[in-house]
This record gives structure tokens, C-alpha cells and sequence, in this order.
């Protein structure tokens, strides 16, 4: 599969940085966003991400298998942006804001005399206020090697930054949820109340529901 990946990326004629985030969807956690370039694709290294892939479609030990073989064969960033400015700004402002200082970070870690750098976005918008040319890429994550590689990185930082907030916040189950607002989510919120960490503006709907729901900070 990532042979395919890797040579869409080639068909373009520019330094190819992929970028994508993890945690739009999440009623808790920040959202995480990776940019990713490869300064060589070897043989070997396409190889070893045999598969490479949308990390949507790859279990978390596949997704785990491959993250440092991404890390250390690529030049990359991984950002966050927390739940403070998700609310402030909103998720997709908040999703493409991580996009571009990770794009950012990266571009200028490049040693490319002619700076012909293109970004790859996934999904269908166009990163806000951003000097460097892109183009976005619908199911990006499934077609470009970059952008796939971005997926991975932001996927698996994410899981394991939750995994760490479920130790101290276990009655969440964000271990097993990711931040998610499964059934058992939401029951938890209505027994223990919010913490720091939850986007009440994705409550909303929840709370309209439950009017007699004390809310409070942990």
C-alpha cells in the first residue's frame, strides 16, 4: 500500500509536506495536528512502512508498530492545541491553527534552496492566513504517503496524551473512549460533573437534556 502512498506524493514537483490532525470529534482533550516530510524515500524505509495507511483503518498496535520508524525518517512536528482556545476559537479554527504551526515548524527545518515547498491538507479546507502554497487533499490520509505518515503521528500522540489524562481522571474511561462521548462518557459527566479537560460547548445538547445537571470544575 505505502508504495502507492509514497508515489502520489512523487507526482507533484515540489518538497512535499502532509498534514493532518486527531480529535476533531472528541467531546474532551485538546486536538492534536502533525506535519510531516520525508527527506528521502529509500527502498528500505517504504519497506518497513508496508502499512502505511489512513490511521483510521490501522489498529492501535499497527499504528504503534510504525510511529517511530515515521519519527526518526522524517522531519515533523506534532502540536496541540488545548481545550481553552478549542472554545475560544472553535474545533475547525483550532484543527487548522495546529495544522499551520506544524507546517510551519517544518517548512522552516528544510534545507531546500528554492524553497518550492507545497503542503498537502487532508479533508476539503484550506489552512487560514498560511504564506506557503497548499492544496487539500479529500481523503488525503488514504492517498498520500506524507499525509498518512502526519495521521500516524498526530493518531498515536493523541492516544497516548488522553491515556495519560485517564490516570488521573479514570471514572472517564478516556483510555478506552479517547475523549469520545460514548453513552458511558456521558453517564460518567452526569455523576462526577466536567473537569478542565472536557469542551462544554459540545455539551451543549447533552446539558439542554439534563437542565437539573449540577455543573462543576474538578
Amino acid at each position: 500500500m505505502s508504495k502507492e502512498l509514497f508515489e502520489f506524493d512523487e507526482n507533484f514537483n515540489n518538497f512535499i509536506i502532509g498534514t493532518d490532525e486527531a480529535g476533531r470529534g472528541p467531546g474532551a482533550g485538546g486536538v492534536f495536528a502533525s506535519a510531516v516530510y520525508f527527506p528521502e524515500k529509500s527502498e528500505k524505509l517504504i519497506s518497513e512502512l508496508e502499512i502505511l495507511n489512513d490511521s483510521k483503518k490501522l489498529t492501535s498496535k499497527k499504528r504503534e508498530s510504525i510511529y517511530d520508524v515515521i519519527l526518526n525518517n522524517t522531519i515533523n512536528s506534532i502540536v496541540c492545541v488545548e481545550v481553552e482556545e478549542i472554545e475560544r476559537i472553535n474545533i475547525l479554527n483550532a484543527s487548522l491553527k495546529a495544522m499551520k504551526l506544524a507546517c510551519e515548524e517544518v517548512a522552516s527545518k528544510i534545507n531546500a534552496e528554492n524553497k518550492n515547498i507545497l503542503v498537502l491538507v487532508d479533508g476539503n479546507k484550506l489552512i487560514k492566513d498560511f504564506k506557503i502554497p497548499q492544496k487539500y487533499i479529500i481523503k488525503g490520509d488514504s492517498k498520500s504517503a506524507s499525509i498518512a505518515a502526519a495521521s500516524i503521528l498526530a493518531k498515536v500522540t493523541r492516544d497516548r496524551y488522553m491515556n495519560e489524562l485517564s490516570l488521573k481522571y479514570p471514572q472517564y474511561g478516556w483510555d478506552k473512549n479517547a475523549g469520545y462521548l460514548t453513552k458511558s462518557h456521558l453517564e460518567a459527566i452526569d455523576k462526577y460533573g466536567v473537569t478542565p479537560y472536557h469542551r462544554l460547548s459540545f455539551l451543549k445538547k447533552h446539558f439542554a437534556k439534563n437542565e437539573q445537571l449540577k455543573l462543576f470544575i474538578k
